[in-house]
């Protein structure tokens, strides 16, 4: 699949104006998104639970994860979206789940995301 990236503007859930904009990898194949964690404590987001996780390498571990707001650019709307406390210096993913909360689908040859028609029932 051919990797692109879109720029993400993440914000604290309670306290919006607490924000940073970063170059996220879109990776449908991540469940979660993935953000370093100095990143998060940066705009007092606060983890909620701990995941066990499989990595990209075969690794396994367990992470915190919590909720921000994400906006995507080109995309309407702030929405919360899971996010893991990556290790610092991780790279910043994209994970599926926000792909689905946003209702957009990655085409890979156009390097773009776009809006598919929600299933209810």
């Amino acid at each position: 699949m051919g990797m692109f990236k879109k720029k993400v503007r993440v914000s604290n859930i309670k306290e919006t104006d607490r924000y940073f904009e970063e170059e996220f990898w879109v990776d449908t194949g991540a469940l979660y998104s993935f953000i370093p964690e100095d990143y998060l404590e940066r705009i007092g987001a606060e983890p909620n639970v701990t995941r066990n996780l499989i990595l990209a390498d075969g690794r396994q571990d367990t992470r915190l994860l919590g909720f921000c707001n994400f906006h995507i650019e080109g995309l309407e709307g702030t929405i919360p979206c899971p996010v893991i406390f990556a290790p610092k210096g991780s790279l910043f993913l994209m994970g599926a789940t926000a792909l689905e909360i946003f209702g957009v689908e990655v085409d890979p040859i156009g390097k773009q995301l776009k809006p598919i028609a929600a299933i209810i029932g």
